[in-house]
């Protein structure tokens, strides 16, 4: 396999697995363990099951994962074509925009900023759960790339950074993360937890082991914590999600929720570190990781990227890859976060027609 397949494999991986995260989390998402013993027994959700009207139904998580990528991408190919740097942020504030617009009833492509191909997904037009935060604060953006003034530190800024490190390294994917978490989350925590996992990301994406990336990540963290003087919630977090992966406990839901429920970014990033950390693959990492009493898509998504990432396309169950909503769709994403960093050079790329069609896929708006 060449380097471009072998990384498209990771990426699919890394973006599909959390879908697919997010989908075996979507139908238990407001039950406690105790409610979800009863309705699936005591192993509890083991596979998809319906939720939204489907099974491997996707929620708002996924939703604005794949409106991150778009937004990245629309920013390189500003970028590349016209030699705008700069405007990273503003450019994936407006790719949230449009994803705020596909919430609406009825939806109203002419008002989408710039169009592009995503926005034109049917099945994307559909409400899946959005976090409140994340509709409020943009609902009332005034200028693309500002941030919120407020001081919620909700998941929903830590669920949707992935594609971020799978195009930027260590320390630019740590920025970008911060920023674009507080386009809808004021509290530094909620921007420092987006951050981490940027970074863990970036480095897994660089075959760093699980580890030893977390640890990366946790010292950018502890740093940048005394740096802003703000309370350490973020890498106290993410240290006892080590430290409980490092004992000799059999992993157990109840372990999962010592780390908190994973309604707020610090604790849904310290449950999936260490689900990953203990997984012995990427099904027993997701199914530990969304059988709790908690924000169980969250959880389930952010792990699902961590082990979509770590074990590949090829280390996901075939039956979940195909049964995972949007998963085409997802899929391409994933090669353009590959194909276009690589290929995409409009000034002397003798292939114009390539140029032209990612410039009207991703416009630089």
């Amino acid at each position: 396999m060449n380097s471009s397949r072998a990384i498209q494999e990771k990426f699919t991986g890394c973006l599909l697995g959390g879908a697919i995260g997010d989908a075996l989390g979507a139908p238990i998402e407001f039950l406690s363990l105790d409610q979800i013993h009863e309705q699936f027994g005591y192993a509890g959700i083991t596979d998809f099951y319906p939720a939204y009207g489907r099974l491997g139904a996707i929620t708002d998580d996924t939703q604005m994962t794949m409106f991150t990528a778009e937004g990245l991408l629309r920013g390189l190919v500003r970028y590349r074509s016209r030699g705008i740097s700069g405007a990273e942020i503003a450019i994936v504030h407006n790719a949230y925009l449009r994803w705020l617009e596909t919430q609406k009833s009825p939806f109203n492509l002419a008002r989408s900023i710039g169009n592009g191909w995503l926005i034109t997904i049917e099945a994307l037009r559909s409400r899946r759960g959005p976090g409140i935060s994340c509709i409020s604060a943009l609902t009332s953006v005034t200028s693309p790339g500002m941030p919120v003034s407020d001081d919620r530190k909700g998941c929903g800024t830590v669920m949707r950074v992935a594609p971020i490190g799978l195009l930027y390294d260590d320390d630019l994917a740590y920025r970008i993360g911060k920023e674009t978490s507080a386009l809808t989350h004021g509290h530094p925590t909620a921007s420092i937890a987006a951050g981490a996992l940027c970074v863990i990301i970036s480095q897994l994406r660089k075959e760093v082991p699980l580890n030893q990336a977390v640890m990366s990540a946790l010292d950018i963290v502890q740093q940048d914590e005394i740096k802003l003087g703000v309370v350490h919630e973020t890498s106290e977090a993410i240290d006892k999600a080590l430290s409980l992966a490092k004992t000799t406990r059999t992993p157990s839901p109840e372990l999962v929720e010592s780390l908190g429920a994973g309604w707020i970014a610090e604790e849904a990033l310290a449950v999936s570190i260490y689900c990953a950390l203990v997984a012995e693959d990427f099904s027993q990492g997701v199914l530990l990781a969304v059988n709790h009493s908690g924000d169980s898509d969250s959880t389930g998504a952010i792990t699902g990227n961590l082990l979509g990432l770590q074990y590949g396309q090829k280390g996901i169950p075939e039956h979940w890859l195909e049964q995972v909503e949007l998963h085409d769709e997802i899929r391409q994403l994933a090669i353009d976060l590959v194909d276009i960093p690589e290929n995409y050079f409009p000034d002397g790329n003798e292939n114009q027609e390539y140029c032209d069609r990612i410039f009207k896929k991703y416009p630089g708006v």
